[in-house]
């Protein structure tokens, strides 16, 4: 007989004195390798004074679990961490590690900004124009004038163009995505791009269908025909893309297994090894 093993749940506070992007990522990143452990989130960010401390050390208490936290502040980090030993509960910076190693190599402290990778500087205003591109050339919108992006990402309906457009333009690239539909003529603009990379995304038939019938029950739409959902149908289209994109050389990602951010991760790897 088998057995199914039980999720376990566990309290999981994360301190920050920014926006607490880094910091949740790193937990969340470190929780998924406990197949069976599920964390309950309890999120404290801009975190600036001895007030907010104090709230977040009663919380801490009424549910005791791991603490992690990212605090620029001497005197914050020693009020949070006094509140932990007392309660006995485990925490950890999670940058001061790296902060170290830092210090060491380079033998010059840390400036101790809070948030300084949020600052309105150059990269900050690329990372929105870039966004503003992908948004407006979205599902095969102003194809005309491709030539701009640094990206076009072409696939048939459920590859997962859109998001992961939106994820590369929060990078700071430029990116627009191009419906590929069998019968219908792909734009001249897009076969004779120059500049920027196309990259085709496909996955297997049976992930497009399961996808594509998941998005049919949920818009409750009558207006997709049988074919969009039929398995052989979607295998066909899966082919002809792949031709495509072989006889226009443009380089292929299988998105089946692969999250957005995998995904990105690989065009981005494409874009680094074109330059």
């Amino acid at each position: 007989m088998l057995t199914v093993a039980t999720p376990r749940y566990f309290h999981l506070h994360l301190v920050s004195d920014a926006t607490g992007e880094t910091l949740i990522n790193v937990a969340r990143a470190a929780a998924a390798q406990y197949k069976h452990t599920h964390s309950i989130e309890h999120i404290h960010s801009l975190v600036r004074s001895s007030a907010q401390v104090e709230r977040i050390v009663r919380d801490i208490e009424q549910a005791p679990g791991i603490v992690l936290y990212t605090l620029v502040d001497p005197e914050l980090t020693e009020q949070l961490e006094t509140g932990c030993r007392n309660l006995g509960v485990p925490y950890v910076s999670v940058l001061e590690p790296v902060l170290t190693i830092f210090q060491s190599y380079l033998g010059t402290r840390s400036a101790g900004r809070v948030g300084a990778q949020h600052a309105l500087n150059a990269d900050y205003f690329r990372r929105i124009d870039a966004l503003n591109y992908s948004m407006a050339h979205d599902d095969g919108q102003l194809v005309d004038d491709i030539e701009d992006a640094d990206v076009v990402l072409v696939g048939i309906s459920r590859t997962s163009k859109t998001p992961t457009s939106i994820y590369l333009a929060n990078r700071g690239v430029k990116t627009a995505n191009v419906p590929l539909v069998l019968g219908t003529a792909v734009p001249v603009s897009l076969l004779q791009a120059k500049r920027p990379l196309v990259v085709g995304l496909i996955a297997s038939p049976e992930r497009i269908v399961q996808v594509r019938q998941h998005r049919v029950l949920t818009l409750k739409s009558e207006e997709q025909t049988d074919s969009y959902v039929d398995r052989s149908t979607v295998t066909d289209e899966i082919a002809w893309s792949r031709k495509l994109c072989a006889r226009q050389g443009w380089p292929v990602i299988d998105v089946t297994r692969r999250s957005i951010e995998e995904t990105a991760a690989a065009v981005l790897a494409l874009v680094g090894a074109r330059r």
